[in-house]
This record gives C-alpha cells, sequence and structure tokens, in this order.
C-alpha cells in the first residue's frame, strides 16, 4: 500500500516537470512592431508661392456731379423704375437730369439765342452797307466782334444747359446714387447746389487688388506672374488674377511695398472694399515626384524619409528637396514613383525597426 503511494506522486512530478519543459505558446514572445500610416510616392504639381492679403477696388471710378443748380431727378429704365445702386448702366445713358428755373436761369440759353440772332442779323445788314459803301470798316468790325461774342455765349449756354442732363461715359455699376454727405438718399425734385455727387460708377467685370510685399517678397514677385485670389464667402472659388504693378516706392509707415493685382470677376460675385487672400505663383513644376509634407524627417541633420522595405520593415532615405506647400513636396533625389513611405508614426523611427502598417 505504501509502495503504490510513492509511486503515484512520482508519477505526478515526472508529469509537473514535462509539463514545465513544454514549448511556450506561438506568438507569446513576438518582436513589437512599431504601428505607422504609409502612402505611395506619386508625381503631381508642386508651386512656389508668396501669400498676402489686401482690399478690392474698381480698376477705374466715374464721379457724375452737379455743374448747373436746381431740382434733381433721377432717370428711370425701361421699365419705368427708377435707377438704383447695384444696377449696370451702359455707356451714354442718361443718369439724372437737373431741371426747374434755377436750372434754366443757369443756362440762359433763350436769352442768349435772341441775342445771337440780333447780332446776326445787325452783322448781314452792315456788311451790305460796307459792300455798297455806305458803312465804314470800323462799323463792319465792330458788327463782326458783336457777334462773335454772341455765339460764344450762345455755345457757353448750351453746353451749360447739356451739363444739366447726367450720362454715363463708361459702361458700369453704380456704386453711389444721390446721397447727401450723411449718406442719406435723396428724393426727386430735391434742390441740389453745384459740386453735389449725384453718381459714382464703375466697371466690376475685373477688380483690383492692393496687396503689400515685405522686401524679400518684393525680391520675388514679378510684374506678370499669375495669382489665385480667395474670399471666405466663396471658400471653394479661386478667383484667378494677375500682377500687374509694383509700386517703386516703400511705404514709409508699414515699410512695405504696394502690388497691384487684376482679378477676374466676370461673374461679379466679389465686390470693391472686400478684404482677399492673394496668393502669387513665383514657379510651377509639373509632373514632378511628391511626397506628402508629413512623410519628411530630420534626422542628424539629414532630410530623411521612411520607405517601406518588403512589408514589416522601412529603410531610411536621405532625400534631396525641391520646391513644396504644405501639403506635398518635390523630392529630386531619394525615393521613386511606387515606393511607399510612412507619414503616421515615423517620429521614433530609425533605419531597419519593424513596423505594423495601419490606416491605409
Amino acid at each position: 500500500m505504501r509502495r503504490h503511494a510513492v509511486s503515484g506522486s512520482l508519477l505526478v512530478l515526472g508529469m509537473l516537470a514535462v509539463t514545465g519543459c513544454a514549448p511556450p505558446i506561438p506568438g507569446q514572445d513576438a518582436e513589437f512592431r512599431m504601428p505607422v500610416e504609409v502612402e505611395d510616392v506619386a508625381t503631381g504639381t508642386v508651386e512656389d508661392l508668396v501669400v498676402a492679403t489686401g482690399n478690392l477696388r474698381p480698376r477705374e471710378i466715374v464721379s457724375l456731379d452737379i455743374e448747373t443748380p436746381g431740382n434733381l431727378q433721377i432717370a428711370r429704365n425701361a421699365e419705368g423704375e427708377r435707377l438704383a445702386e447695384g444696377v449696370r448702366v451702359s455707356a451714354g445713358d442718361v443718369i439724372a437730369r437737373v431741371t426747374g428755373e434755377d436750372a434754366r436761369l443757369h443756362a440762359r440759353l433763350e436769352t442768349t439765342r435772341q441775342a445771337l440772332e440780333a447780332a446776326q442779323a445787325h452783322l448781314a445788314r452792315r456788311r451790305e452797307l460796307h459792300a455798297a459803301n455806305l458803312a465804314h470798316d470800323e462799323e463792319l468790325q465792330q458788327a463782326e466782334e458783336r457777334y462773335e461774342t454772341a455765339l460764344f455765349n450762345f455755345e457757353r449756354s448750351t453746353l451749360d444747359a447739356a451739363k444739366a442732363t447726367l450720362t454715363t461715359p463708361i459702361d458700369g455699376t453704380i456704386l453711389r446714387l444721390a446721397r447727401d454727405i450723411d449718406n442719406r438718399p435723396q428724393a426727386d425734385g430735391q434742390l441740389v447746389r453745384a459740386g453735389f455727387v449725384v453718381a459714382e460708377i464703375a466697371p466690376l467685370d475685373e477688380l483690383i487688388a492692393d496687396i503689400d510685399l515685405i522686401g524679400p517678397e518684393l525680391g520675388r514677385v514679378e510684374v506678370g506672374l499669375a495669382a489665385r485670389i480667395r474670399h471666405y464667402a466663396f471658400d471653394d472659388t479661386l478667383f484667378p488674377g494677375e500682377v500687374i504693378r509694383l509700386s517703386p516706392v516703400l511705404d514709409p509707415v508699414k515699410h512695405t511695398f504696394r502690388a497691384e493685382v487684376t482679378v477676374d470677376n466676370a461673374e461679379r460675385l466679389l465686390r470693391p472694399g472686400m478684404f482677399v487672400e492673394v496668393v502669387i505663383v513665383i514657379e510651377q513644376r509639373q509632373d514632378v515626384v511628391v511626397v506628402p509634407r508629413e512623410a519628411v524627417a530630420n534626422r542628424a541633420g539629414k532630410t530623411v524619409v521612411f520607405a517601406l522595405d518588403g512589408q514589416q520593415r522601412v529603410a531610411r532615405r536621405d532625400v534631396r528637396l525641391g520646391l513644396g506647400d504644405d501639403d506635398k513636396v518635390q523630392v529630386m533625389e531619394g525615393v521613386a514613383v511606387g515606393d511607399r513611405v510612412a507619414v503616421r508614426g515615423l517620429e521614433t523611427l530609425i533605419d531597419g525597426n519593424r513596423v505594423r502598417v495601419v490606416g491605409s
């Protein structure tokens, strides 16, 4: 009985010894692999850009002001509606008229017409008498001078009468119409004096963005460079433009240089006075090898990327960069199209690290 108990104990100890020498569970001591996200190296377009901000204004503006005092009458359109701010007009369109006794007296058109007719008749009579040797040369000369003076006064009155009708010399949009110095609109029939600005008209199909450049930017910007203009109200719309002028003088207050950029506004979405972002394209390169900006790292003073080597390791590549922006950068040496580079999780990577690709 005792012998059997000892044998049983030995059997249990033997089984425990065998179990302790069993192989480990697969994966229990697997090497750690760093998680990374990767993207393919491809070709694309990169640009060297100068970004600035500025305000929009018309390229030209016409002011129509009163020269003949009288009662103001704003013109009507073809439907009989009074013209208003924001309405588009064409060159030669009547914008307003000045009527009333004040305007008539100022022009003196009827008085000068009668004086001209009298002077003309007097001159004709003197010429007849002079031809018949019944009038002296001095009398003829005086008659001619009287006629010239009467003609001048009549032509001036005609011009003054014409000034009572205000027409636009250009195609454009009415920006301001019949407002006083307090910006209050004036009603038809309101008495206006000489100097009152009836309307301001400007073309809006092309605007000008005035931007300020600092010294280093001025050295890169040239007349003729293309530009892209953006306003926060139209996030998905880029308006094309071009640098047309660089100021030859420095602003003594802001220590900047003024540049003028045209803005294509054919759809008339933009308005004078808007604050916009202007991106000037200094240089553009197309169909070049590019990588995401976040794929580029610095190791010991060298610019590097980490390319996927097989499926589980990365290889450090020293690269030489070209043009770039906030999203992507040109790689001139070090990688090729089709390579896959780490874009996330590369902060602590070193050459030869085992990795696990995630998120792509």
